[in-house]
């Protein structure tokens, strides 16, 4: 079986950065190194004509930005933005990037971020054996994963929000999480579990999904981030 290979490029003011992260593309059987930019303009003419599966992106450069850089592309690849800060997180995510890596880069933190690129390209896997069973109404339901879009607290019951019906669960908001994937679900509220892969935008007071605003507590704002720049969906 032949091994998927992305070709990559490194945009980067830094030497020292797009040394290092050359050398991390170099050592990882799935990426072929193309070439590496000091800045967005000399990327945009070296790009010319060229086929690009995945670009490694710093954010902080003179002249264009990272930001600046990916509006300016036509086709774009796939984005892996590199940074030394955190503040850029939601901005990224309104970008829909493969990924946010923060400088210094690890091995490990580089690897997950290939893999949700290489994901992407592959197309979204076969969900069918994502699912779990619920009790509802006298019947046992099975639900899949993919479907759901959140779930309410609603006392001693829980409402689950699909793409297909509403259920109403006897079960606790703690107990529910049990059973749901920690990487594709994240209770942001007291009352609210959301599916990360089904959120379109979100502030410092609700997540939107699906046309539907869910209340955000200001404690979880930051776990959401970090869960939605760890996801694969985006």
């Amino acid at each position: 079986m032949s091994i998927q290979t992305l070709k990559c490029v490194v945009i980067d003011d830094s030497k020292t950065q797009r040394t290092a992260v050359s050398k991390l593309i170099n050592d990882h059987k799935n990426l072929v190194l193309i070439a590496d930019y000091e800045n967005g303009i000399k990327a945009q003419k070296g790009l010319v004509d060229q086929q690009i599966d995945l670009v490694f992106l710093d954010i902080e450069m003179p002249v264009i930005n990272g930001f600046q850089f990916m509006e300016a592309l036509k086709d774009r690849p796939q984005i892996i933005l590199i940074t030394s800060k955190a503040d850029y997180a939601m901005q990224a995510f309104d970008y829909d990037v493969t990924d946010y890596l923060l400088k210094p880069i690890n091995f490990e933190r580089f690897n997950k971020s290939v893999q949700k690129a290489i994901l992407r390209t592959k197309g979204a896997p076969n969900e069918e054996e994502g699912h779990i069973f619920v009790n509802s109404k006298l019947k046992r339901v099975k639900v899949y994963l993919k479907d759901i879009r959140w779930i309410e607290g609603l006392g001693d019951y829980l409402k689950i929000i699909t793409d297909n019906e509403n259920l109403l669960v006897l079960s606790t908001m703690k107990g529910f999480m049990t059973q749901l994937p920690s990487d594709d679900f994240l209770r942001i509220h007291k009352s609210y579990i959301i599916n990360l892969n089904r959120v379109d935008r979100y502030n410092s007071q609700y997540v939107e999904l699906c046309g539907e605003q869910i209340p955000l507590s200001r404690h979880k704002k930051l776990e959401l981030e970090e869960a939605l720049l760890n996801t694969s969906v985006h």
